[in-house]
């Protein structure tokens, strides 16, 4: 007998949303053991609400500044190039975000309990950062450098042009992995509503950028997109930094050695890909170029930059920071 679908359609997607945020908190329930009761006198919730309030805020407007552009893609050049765009996007962005979010979540435990110790918290958070943009920034140009490649052995050849777009908006992503980890220390030391006003500020420069990059299409607005943030990103981190413990003259070591090792390992991985594997399949071209552009780097790092014993710091640190404070 041939099964028949019951026909949800689009309220399978609605129901399927709804059943994982209620298994979610169920599941925490059970663990915690906490169980709902009833309301009480709100006094003490209030500063919670304020400052969850304006997180929430803070990541709605975000949303909205970085993903309008597609809605105007649609709009306007239609659902290929939507497709080819959003396929670029969502690649080369949901490895960073994911690698943020889960530093995110332990970086912004550890540094809310240093807040009252500014020398320990420069010291651990320039510790993280570090961390966070040595592995983001080789991986983002690794992307950027092999997406032919990727693109090819993932998808196959009649989604190259999302290739081209993928390499474009390599520079947004870079600039993403560089100023996400502010976010930890702005609502690490109470400065959300600060977090709030540069994201009131770059919606609109990256609209704006999108809105004259869209009579080009895909590419135009990729283009736009990165050219936006790399303009935006110093402003940012000043803004971000000011009155912190934290200065810019702290983090330019932790993001130019990598992007100067990422670089130059890069290059090389792209020639000796171009000279010697040309006759090689994509999925062999990514093994060993991406292979040797990530030996590269880490040679650049640890060893021609010397970033070895800091690296061995950094990690011990980081174990230290588990500990009760």
């Amino acid at each position: 007998m041939r099964w028949r679908s019951p026909g949800f359609r689009y309220w399978a997607l609605v129901g399927a949303a709804i059943v994982t945020q209620l298994s979610t908190a169920s599941g925490v329930w059970a663990a915690t053991g906490w169980i709902p009761g009833r309301p009480g006198r709100l006094a003490g919730v209030l500063p919670l609400l304020r400052v969850g309030g304006t997180i929430t805020l803070n990541t709605l407007v975000t949303y909205v500044g970085y993903n309008l552009e597609k809605i105007l893609l649609g709009r306007f050049w239609g659902a290929d190039a939507l497709g080819n765009y959003g396929r670029a996007y969502q690649l080369i962005s949901v490895p960073i975000d994911n690698l943020n979010s889960a530093f995110g979540g332990v970086a912004f435990s550890a540094l809310a309990r240093l807040q009252d110790d500014p020398a320990r918290l420069r010291h651990y958070f320039i510790h993280g950062y570090s961390l966070i943009v040595s592995i983001t920034v080789p991986l983002t140009l690794f992307l950027g450098f092999f997406a032919d490649q990727i693109f090819l052995v993932l998808f196959g050849p009649k989604w190259l042009e999302a290739a081209a777009i993928f390499r474009l908006m390599t520079p947004t992503v870079l600039i993403f992995s560089l100023i996400n980890p502010f976010g930890w220390l702005l609502f690490a030391t109470g400065r959300q509503g600060r977090s709030l006003r540069t994201a009131l500020v770059i919606a609109p420069i990256v609209i704006s950028a999108c809105i004259i990059g869209l009579p080009y299409g895909p590419r135009g607005v990729a283009t736009a997109y990165s050219i936006a943030m790399a303009l935006w990103f110093v402003p940012h981190m000043l803004w971000c930094v000011h009155g912190t413990p934290v200065s810019v003259r702290d983090l330019l070591p932790s993001i130019g050695r990598p992007i100067l090792a990422s670089l130059v390992a890069g290059t090389l991985g792209v020639l000796i890909d171009r000279y010697t594997m040309a006759d090689k399949s994509p999925l062999v071209e990514l093994v060993l170029g991406g292979g040797f552009m990530l030996a590269v780097y880490g040679v650049m790092i640890l060893f021609v930059l010397g970033q070895g014993g800091f690296y061995r710091d950094l990690f011990r640190d980081l174990r230290k920071i588990t500990v009760p404070l």
